[in-house]
């Protein structure tokens, strides 16, 4: 019997999906719950699994655009499991996965083994030269002393490829760059976005996680990092300014009374914005936790359309990379969202008197429709004043003006 493997529903507003690749082969005995292929859609890659054991016959192929229920492909449930399937699949591997002489290995032979000239043996042997990353060019494969200074000039590059060419590389764009692409473009040409600029002084945060990411980590199980800080200071600045996180909805401005922060993260096949749901109700190991989960599964393309669904505001690091200034792009329908950046020591007037202090350029990109200039600036105003002073984000307020019902 040969039983059809459709391809799957997996959100509402998704009509068609990639074949983006097939795990198993045409004429694999596959068994049941096995991954058979990876799809992607326009927001997420996705499995499809064997629903039971058999021999799989493939019908679409790598690339295809399969509408959802299309048939993906086949397995013929009544083939018997051939003998050895196990030894079949060892088989396939390399007999010797590791047959690429180790640094170590080629330290410990002996130059006199080497199929070289004597100076260019020498050189391999005082340089500590890999002999497989020099290409040779004398009689019978004989790697001559030109040989090894050409491969000493050039570090890190393939033998036998050329250094500079002008080859050119076509590749189809995946439904993920695609939507992502037609989104930013929708998000200039359809907001009246402005960004807005401030910097903070990271002086305390960087103290507070010298002093406490051990025993946080021992207590909590995560490491305690700047995305926890960022997120409870916006959570607070959000319920300040609701403007901020709210929606332009037709003619309506939708405000949520909760903060479902989106983090931007690089994933493999593109950039992801899983969503931190309920921020506010977080503690700041629970945020981690989350940030950790959501990442691992971004590059591992195991996120849910759920869990890329919605969010209110978006925060994004771009000092991760190196950023030191950037404008980011609403992530619409959203109204606005937060840059950071690379943390840089630079000369600051503090009280008169120069220091060196750890400073971070913020960037507030937002919808002018829907957010004042006031609004923006004192929302990023209160981020800073937040974390340049992270007592406060234990309630929000500080400690003194609370006592003192300020």
């Amino acid at each position: 019997m040969a039983l059809e493997i459709i391809v799957p529903s997996v959100g509402e507003s998704i009509n068609e999906v990639t074949l983006a690749k097939w795990i198993k082969k045409d004429g694999d005995y596959v068994n049941r719950d096995e991954v058979l292929a990876e799809l992607e859609s326009e927001k997420a890659t996705f499995e499809i699994n064997a629903v039971e054991a058999g021999i799989l016959k493939t019908i679409a192929v790598e690339g295809d655009t399969l509408k959802i229920g299309d048939v993906a492909c086949t397995i013929d449930t009544t083939a018997p499991k051939p003998e050895g399937v196990a030894d079949q699949k060892v088989s396939e591997m390399p007999a010797n996965p590791v047959s690429t002489p180790s640094s170590t290995e080629n330290a410990s032979t002996p130059p006199t083994a080497l199929k070289a000239t004597p100076v260019a043996a020498a050189i391999i042997a005082d340089k500590k030269i890999d002999p497989q990353t020099v290409l040779p060019s004398g009689p019978h494969g004989r790697i001559l002393k030109q040989d090894v200074l050409q491969a000493l000039s050039n570090p890190g590059r393939k033998p036998g490829t050329e250094l500079f060419t002008r080859n050119e590389k076509p590749e189809r764009m995946s439904n993920l760059r695609k939507t992502v692409s037609r989104r930013l473009v929708e998000a200039k040409n359809t907001t009246a976005m402005l960004t807005t600029f401030n910097e903070v002084d990271m002086g305390k945060i960087m103290e507070i996680r010298k002093n406490y990411k051990d025993t946080f980590n021992k207590v909590h199980g995560v490491n305690l990092g700047f995305m926890s800080f960022f997120t409870k200071a916006c959570c607070y600045a959000l319920q300040e300014w609701p403007a901020v996180n709210a929606k332009i909805d037709g003619d309506q401005i939708v405000y949520h009374e909760y903060c479902d922060i989106s983090i931007a993260v690089s994933a493999p096949k593109g950039l992801v914005v899983p969503v931190i749901r309920n921020a506010e109700s977080l503690s700041m190991a629970e945020i981690e936790k989350k940030v950790v989960e959501l990442a691992t599964k971004a590059r591992d393309n195991k996120l849910s359309i759920e869990e890329m669904t919605g969010g209110t505001f978006t925060i994004t690091n771009g000092g991760v990379f190196g950023s030191l200034m950037s404008t980011p792009i609403i992530n619409i329908p959203q109204s606005a969202i937060l840059g950071m950046h690379k943390i840089q020591e630079r000369p600051m007037a503090i009280n008169g008197k120069v220091e060196i202090r750890p400073m971070m350029y913020l960037a507030l990109s937002y919808d002018h429709r829907i957010i004042d200039g006031r609004e923006s600036v004192s929302f990023l105003v209160r981020v800073k004043e937040l974390l340049e002073n992270p007592e406060q984000l234990l309630f929000g307020k500080d400690p003194v003006k609370s006592l003192l019902d300020l």
